[in-house]
């Protein structure tokens, strides 16, 4: 029955989708969480060739190609659209994901609020949080790889150093991912 019902919200996810903002009776709430995580996709998912050396389950980002790769083993790994920090904010080296969050609170670092004072200094979880639907932290570093309700960013060198994807790419992401998992950043 549950299935059956993820799939009637699923549908009328896209259905709603294509409708103006204005006539979407489900615009704010959890309904909107939801279907949030159904929207397509900016830049599509799929398996590649993987000639890496990085053992099954490690993420490597191509900041120079913009891509996100979780590798899967046996020479193939799932590549993602990603956004990436603009210049200035970009950045490479090797970080482990250290938390997991579902529809995580936002608290935007003091960097960032020196730079943007007019930002909120909290924000819940939620459709128009700029964290998205899931958040990987990386470390103890301000990165993390986390979603976005813009989808028209993946591809684009856009954030402040961390590295976005869709909501419904992060979701996917995130359910392969363990607490652990090794993230190679590359220009």
């Amino acid at each position: 029955m549950m299935s059956r019902r993820i799939a009637v919200l699923a549908l009328a996810g896209l259905a709603l989708g294509s409708l103006p903002a204005q006539a979407n009776p489900f615009d704010r709430g959890p309904i909107a969480d939801f279907l949030n995580v159904f929207r397509t996709q900016a830049i599509p998912r799929e398996t590649v060739a993987w000639k890496g050396s990085e053992k099954p389950g490690t993420i490597v980002v191509s900041t120079g190609q913009r891509r996100l790769y979780y590798v899967l083993g046996g020479g193939a790994a799932i590549r993602y659209g990603v956004g990436v920090g603009r210049q200035g904010f970009s950045w490479s080296g090797q970080k482990t994901v250290t938390m997991k969050k579902e529809w995580p609170d936002w608290r935007p670092p003091q960097q960032m609020l020196a730079r943007r004072p007019d930002l909120p200094r909290y924000m819940a979880g939620g459709q128009d949080n700029p964290l998205g639907a899931r958040a990987l932290y990386l470390g103890s570093s301000l990165y993390r790889i986390h979603g976005s309700n813009e989808p028209e960013t993946m591809g684009a060198a856009v954030s402040s150093g961390c590295i976005r994807m869709t909501n419904k790419d992060v979701v996917d992401l995130y359910d392969r991912v363990r607490v652990g998992t090794k993230v190679v950043v590359r220009n």
